[in-house]
């Protein structure tokens, strides 16, 4: 039935639980995998009040080549990408739906920390996000 499924990962628990579904999901469905990381120019903006940008622009590509090179062992054919919002304000979710558009994605795959109240009014939600935006079927696995 699902021929491409995107996952994007983030290394937190509720993510590697999502990523696991997804292995399975390609492996039952003999489907190719796509694991993202996506590195918000947000947060490198928001951490670098001292003036070093550069530096956590560059903490944030090795966190994130870690994690997908971490989910490549666990399903070697995957396919890896690190994306990163092109500008503040671009939403992680919206370059989450661009790629898989692109990449001709037939599914996604994506954790949920299922906040609900104050914590998702001030955290939000990238899998709400992704929920809101995307064409094609999201399977949202939910984090301890």
């Amino acid at each position: 039935m699902y021929k491409r499924i995107l996952v994007p990962v983030d290394g937190s628990k509720t993510s590697n639980a999502a990523l696991d579904q997804a292995i399975g999901l390609a492996r039952d469905q003999k489907a190719e995998l796509r694991v993202v990381y996506v590195i918000d120019e947000a947060a490198i903006v928001a951490g670098s009040e001292y003036g070093d940008m550069l530096g956590v622009e560059k903490a944030q590509i090795e966190a994130g080549r870690a994690v997908l090179e971490k989910a490549q062992a666990l399903f070697p054919d995957a396919q890896t990408k690190l994306l990163e919002t092109e500008k503040v304000g671009q939403g992680i979710s919206e370059v989450i739906v661009q790629d898989a558009g692109e990449w001709g994605a037939d599914l996604i795959v994506a954790g949920t920390h299922g906040r609900t109240g104050l914590r998702h009014l001030l955290m939000g939600s990238v899998a709400e996000g992704i929920v809101r935006i995307s064409k094609v079927p999201v399977l949202l696995v939910r984090g301890a």
